[in-house]
């Protein structure tokens, strides 16, 4: 077998990984000791913090089968290492599925894991656990090797000559027969034993760390390390003060840390906890009914659903009863849910008999974590349901395991901020040197020379680095959770400030939740009636048309209350009938079901004739009663977009079926005669005007299908040669909030996107009324075809509603850069709208076709909760910052994969999504950008900062080694406690600018204009540095200093000269360059500090951060207090030395002069020139679907535009983003967007490995 063999696990899901096999090497394991010994434990860090060195230093490589150690790798952008201990489970087979009962004797052997007897739950599980053993005692062992990666199992499988994970039933891809035969009798004890092995405990447990644990781990971040080697550094040059302050912050730091961390997973723990252990009722392969743990359950097992209801503890399939479920866990709907039992085909060749798989038999299956309401089961047969998935491996436990081991938040900033370090660290290793060769040569002491160029790195990276970056971030989630906005992934805000485009969920977040009945339409002998406003009439009252919306839907009573989907409630509310249950003793009296009834009120019933005494009582109030039974529903179907349910009316033989669905499938089960023709024209009509339109149909059934038939009967059997009843039309009205939040959102430049599960031209028109598509805007649809009958996929291209200007010449898409200022008028612009099976279509068919469709799409209709996942990665593809909102019901994916992911429901279902707001409109977005963009300019605004306090303190102490002096303790105390974490704290206040404005801030510090701004302050501060330690050594009255010298005759005391001699010996601190430079540097921070604050567009003016005033003015009176009237006893503090007054206003006017240049450069080259020369294309209405009208910057602004327009014209064809780089290719297409009368036809790839898709555009005659 090949050494080097790379494996992949898990191929083509969102968390595939690449996996190495390793043995342990004894010499490496050796050497790698020895090293750490030498290192003093670095080495052990270093392998710490990078998981692949720590295996290739002591480990050997091996094939995976025999490996000890496994080595995995990430595939997505991020390249993630982890590594996995492979351990040895022994036990009686290898197949989990395999029937011991049947098995021979070379087969296998004792359950031991690890040398261990295997875990049982229960009090009395120790009894058959003794007796399985005994039992298979004399089989050979099977040695079965695995490991444990994020919280699931990976075992090696040798047929495939891989690791990977066992699910439940589903990896046998049983059949729905199969299962009703094979799998509905139960386990036997032995059998649930040895399945346990495999598939372990079924808990999903989140351990809470200690706080041990957690603190170790936070401690051993490379930054605290690095705190903690200054710490050490400055107590060794007795520079206590300060190492005290910096661990106290470290400690502050940490302890913050904890405890939102350990919250978070209480708050987690507590949550999944909550009835995940109950006591279950498990079917033993006997028929014999005992009581368990559900933590003993194993897929396989059969469960009996209480009556009264339960929590899930587990995934299962329901083989017998009706279940009504309340998913809110899962969906975040709090809207119970009808679940049926699993249909029997009967005959196992059947076509409708598939495999089992919990997505597309969700109505049957129900899920971990949801709560069963209540159960209706049929007298003597109870509820039962097959157990599918266990542990982890269930829906509840995979929405666990995402918050856990979140994938890791990729923004450029944090990349960069590494990067500039690493330039610091350059800078640092300079000056290292520098000092070193300084010291050698003027005979200075070792340890000196040690201490003193060790001191230059902490200097040069600041140590509070993380603690300051950090506080911008707390402040604006401090902010955003007094508007009613909570963050569970802080490090987001930041990233929320790029935002620039915003998917719309519809239903609930767009519009209301609630849908009002607006009318309804009936057709009659094929042809459409007046449209009536309700049905709650007398002579409709015995139509088929009222007997379907009384009795398709899944609405049932809950404590007397009726309950269920929204819309079906309003429908049924609306013919004004009563909805009766049959209670459980009336169901145990009969033999099968008690159906649902439902009936009129009996005032719409047209008045009986009275009752001749001849008639029994009894028999004439039967005849005159009006009732419908329900007796089978096929629930309602997101695939198949209907539902069905089979109805008796009281009295008669024959039964009816009614289906109720989206209007087009409706009409396409039909007989042709009964749909009118102008069906399509009358539902077009109301779906422009942003009407919900549901169609109705009814088929009278043959007589020959009783009610046993009916049970068992395939849906698409009934489902055919229906007659048309006509339409509903449901109002769902926009949120007041909507159109104004989407029209700030489109004045920003930021792009918006509806992903709904509606139907296409009600969102299209939901998307006119909200403004997201301007009037004038054309909308193409994209109707795409799968291959079918040798023909390739195909999509057609055609307008959704037809412009007044539709010709092509006139749809452009606008590039608003700054050569397009003098533009007055927006340009008209299109938009593409397509359904969820197109863009399934689109994305396997036309991928090279997907990122064009993708610039300009705005609607995405009958959208799957992982087509909306697809949809994000497909737009974060081109370079889009995603932003994502939605109500939480099917978005939890969306709202996990987005950048910045807002979840308008509190749910447990929303505990997957970053961001939670408490106000149920989408009014909490711009918000949240606002405060992002706000965060990110803090975040911009604190790292300059710290650089350049760094890179000042840098410059004085290398000018300061130059003549073998140093800046002294308290001089740097006063500077790193007084001056820097008083401003950088307060800086970090400036609160979010009121609006969202066009442009967006920079998303990386590794960008033109910051380095610009970073690299001339720079320049200027040490330049105005240089000159006051050159200029004072220049002055006439300049000597050698002493503590006898009087620059400015004062007479020093005795004391003092005593106390200064003994300094001047050790550090030769006070002397008059010193001076000088303290002074100057201690307003160069000021000044930076001032420059950096800024405030429009993105913050609050600086002025209005009243902490931030009110430090930075306290400082600066404070130093030209001490600067013009020297006070003894703060001048001996700071070891500074008195200087005559003429240089006193010398260095006055330097500091004028620096912070005059500082504010000229930053304000007036970097603000106006700079800014929109890098940045005028990054704006996101340049290339998005909405037109960017050029928007008024100011005069100046306009000036400095117009000045540099030819250069921007030229930097603007090398777009950075592929979006822009995709909209100024497509500007030039000539074919592109494609007219309405084109077709895109799919070529078959031609034979080879990893050919890409091609298509070609025909002209349709």
């Amino acid at each position: 077998m090949e050494k080097d063999d790379l494996k992949v696990l898990n191929k083509g899901e969102e968390d595939e990984m690449e996996l190495q096999g390793f043995c342990l090497c004894r010499w490496r394991l050796a050497l790698v000791a020895l090293g750490v010994l030498c290192t003093g434990g670095f080495l052990l860090l270093l392998l710490y913090w990078m998981p692949e060195w720590c295996v290739k230093a002591t480990c050997t490589r091996t094939s995976a089968r025999e490996s000890q150690v496994v080595l995995l790798r990430s595939t997505d952008e991020f390249k993630r290492w982890f590594l996995a201990k492979v351990r040895v489970m022994l036990a009686p087979g290898r197949n989990p599925f395999d029937n011991l009962e049947t098995q021979t004797a070379d087969a296998t052997s004792i359950p031991v894991s690890n040398g261990h007897l295997p875990h049982s739950g229960g009090d009395n599980s120790s009894n058959p656990t003794q007796e399985f053993i005994r039992k298979y005692a004399e089989y050979q062992r099977t040695q079965i090797r695995y490991f444990t990666l994020h919280s699931t199992k990976y075992y090696w499988n040798d047929e495939i000559q891989n690791f990977e994970v066992l699910t439940g039933l589903e990896d046998l891809r049983v059949n729905s027969s199969t299962l009703h035969s094979d799998h509905c009798g139960g386990l036997t004890r032995n059998q649930q034993e040895y399945r346990r092995l495999f598939f372990g405990v079924n808990e999903i447990a989140v351990k809470v760390p200690s706080v041990f644990k957690l603190l170790i781990k936070e401690v051993l971040n490379p930054f605290y390390i690095f705190q903690l080697f200054s710490v050490i550094l400055w107590s060794a040059d007795e520079y206590y003060y300060y190492a005290v302050a910096i661990l106290l912050m470290s400690i502050i730091s940490i302890a913050t840390s904890l405890y939102t961390i350990r919250k978070q997973y209480v708050m987690l723990h507590d949550m999944v906890a909550t009835h995940s252990i109950v006591r279950v009722s498990v079917c033993r392969a006997n028929n014999e009914i005992e009581e368990a743990m559900s933590t003993d359950l194993v897929p396989g097992d059969v469960m009996v659903i209480p009556s009264n209801g339960t929590i899930m503890p587990c995934d299962a399939v329901l083989v017998s009863g009706t279940c009504i479920v309340n998913e809110s866990m899962l969906t975040g709907e709090s809207v119970p849910v009808t679940k049926t039992n699993l249909p029997n085909p009967g005959d196992k060749d059947s076509e409708e008999d598939g495999p089992y798989s919990s997505e597309e038999h969700k109505r049957h299956t129900l899920f971990c974590g949801t709560h069963v309401i209540q159960t209706r089961f049929y007298s003597g047969e109870l509820v039962k349901a097959v157990v599918v998935r266990t542990g982890y491996s269930t829906a509840k436990g995979q929405l666990v395991r995402s918050i856990l081991y979140p994938k890791p938040t990729d923004f450029k900033l944090y990349r960069d901020a590494y990067l500039f370090l690493l330039c610091l660290v350059a800078v640092a290793g300079i000056g290292f040197v520098y000092s070193i060769v300084l010291s050698v040569m003027n005979k200075v002491p070792a340890k000196t020379i040690i201490i003193e160029s060790l001191d230059i790195i902490t200097i040069t990276v600041p140590p509070a680095l993380p603690a300051a970056m950090t506080a911008g971030i707390m402040y604006a989630q401090r902010r955003l959770k007094r508007i009613g906005i909570f963050c569970i992934s802080p490090q987001r805000i930041n990233i929320c400030g790029q935002l620039n485009l915003v998917c719309f969920d519809k239903t609930g977040t767009l519009t209301e939740d609630g849908l009002d009945l607006w009318g309804v339409q009936r057709v009659e002998n094929g042809s459409f009636q007046q449209s009536e406003e309700n049905a709650y009439k007398e002579s409709l009252v015995k139509s088929q048309f009222v007997a379907c919306m009384a009795t398709c839907h899944s609405l049932t009573k809950i404590e007397g209350t009726l309950s269920g989907d929204p819309l079906d409630l309003k429908m049924f509310e609306a013919t004004g009938w009563i909805l009766e249950e049959a209670t459980e003793e009336e169901t145990a009296l009969h033999n099968r079901i008690m159906p649902t009834v439902v009936k009129p009120p009996k005032q719409l019933l047209p008045p009986e004739p009275t009752c001749s005494p001849e008639q029994d009582m009894e028999l004439y109030e039967l005849s005159s009663a009006y009732e419908i039974g329900i007796v089978r529903q096929f629930p309602f179907s997101s695939a198949l977009q209907r539902m069905t349910v089979v109805a008796r009316l009281l009295g008669e033989k024959r039964m009816d079926a009614y289906l109720k669905g989206a209007p087009e499938v409706v009409a396409s089960l039909c007989k042709k005669d009964t749909v009118p023709e102008n069906f399509g024209e009358v539902l077009e009509d109301y779906t422009k005007q942003g009407f919900r339109v549901i169609a109705l149909a009814h088929r009278r059934l043959e007589s020959k299908l009783n009610w046993h038939k009916v049970q068992n009967v395939n849906r698409d059997q009934i489902e055919s040669n229906m007659e048309f009843l006509g339409l509903i039309i449901m109002q769902n009205k926009l949120k007041a909030e909507t159109p104004g939040v989407l029209e700030d959102l489109r004045r920003a430049h930021i792009r918006t996107v509806m992903v709904t599960g509606d139907n296409m031209l009600t969102a299209i028109s939901v998307a006119r009324d909200c403004g997201m598509i301007l009037p004038r805007d054309t909308v193409i649809i994209a109707d795409a075809l799968p291959p079918r009958d040798g023909l390739a996929a195909k999509i057609t291209w055609r307008y959704a509603d037809k412009p007044s200007k539709a010709r092509l010449e006139e749809v452009e898409i606008s590039l608003d850069g700054v050569c397009h200022v003098d533009e007055p008028e927006p340009l008209e612009q299109y938009h593409f709208a397509m359904s969820g099976k197109s863009f399934a279509v689109i994305i396997e068919h036309f991928p090279d076709l997907l990122q064009k469709l993708v610039l300009h799409g705005t609607v995405f209709a009958r959208m799957a909760p992982d087509q909306k996942t697809q949809l994000i990665e497909s737009l974060q593809g081109v370079d889009y910052f995603v932003g994502m909102c939605g109500d939480g019901a099917n978005d939890c994916g969306a709202l996990k994969r987005a950048h910045g992911g807002i979840s308008l429901s509190e749910l447990e279902a929303s505990v997957a999504s970053p961001f939670t707001s408490r106000t149920p409109n989408i009014s909490c977005v711009p918000s949240l950008i606002r405060e992002g963009r706000a965060a990110l300019i803090t975040s911009f605004c604190v790292f300059k900062f710290m650089a350049l306090y760094s890179i000042i303190q840098y410059i004085s102490v290398t000018l300061l080694y130059s003549i073998l002096s140093n800046l002294g303790d308290f001089q740097f105390l006063f500077i790193d406690i007084a001056i820097i974490l008083l401003i950088v704290f307060t800086m970090s206040l400036n609160p979010a600018w009121k609006e969202l404005v066009p442009r967006r801030p920079p998303s990386g510090l590794i960008s033109g204009p910051l380095l610009f701004s970073v690299l001339t302050q720079i320049l200027i501060c040490l330049g105005f540095q240089t000159i006051a330690f050159l200029w004072v050594r220049h002055q006439p009255w300049y000597e050698v200093w002493n503590p006898h010298s009087d620059a400015c005759d004062l007479s020093v005391s005795n004391a003092t000269s005593e106390q200064n001699e003994t300094e001047l010996d050790n550090h030769n601190i006070q002397n008059y360059e010193n001076t000088s430079l303290f002074y100057v540097s201690c307003f160069q921070y000021l000044i930076v500090a001032i420059v950096f604050s800024k405030g429009k567009p993105f913050r609050q003016p600086s002025y209005k951060n009243w902490p931030f005033v009110l430090s930075a003015l306290s400082l600066y009176i404070f130093l030209f207090f001490i600067m013009f009237y020297p006070v003894a006893a703060i001048d001996q503090f700071l070891e500074i030395v008195c200087v005559p007054l003429e240089w006193k206003i010398t260095l006055l006017c330097i500091i004028v002069v620096n912070a005059a240049v500082s504010v000229v450069v930053e304000t007036f080259v970097l603000d106006i020139v700079l800014w929109k020369l890098v940045f005028s294309r990054d704006k996101q209405g340049s290339y998005g679907a909405t037109s960017a009208a050029p928007t008024p910057q100011g005069a100046i602004d306009l000036w400095g535009c117009k000045c540099l327009s030819w250069l921007s014209c030229r930097r603007s064809t090398m777009p950075k983003a592929r979006y822009m780089h995709l909209a100024q290719e497509l500007m030039v297409d000539p074919d592109w967007p494609p007219k309405p009368t084109t077709t895109t036809e799919g070529k078959p790839p031609p034979p080879g490995p990893e050919n890409g898709s091609s298509y070609q555009i025909m002209t349709n005659s």
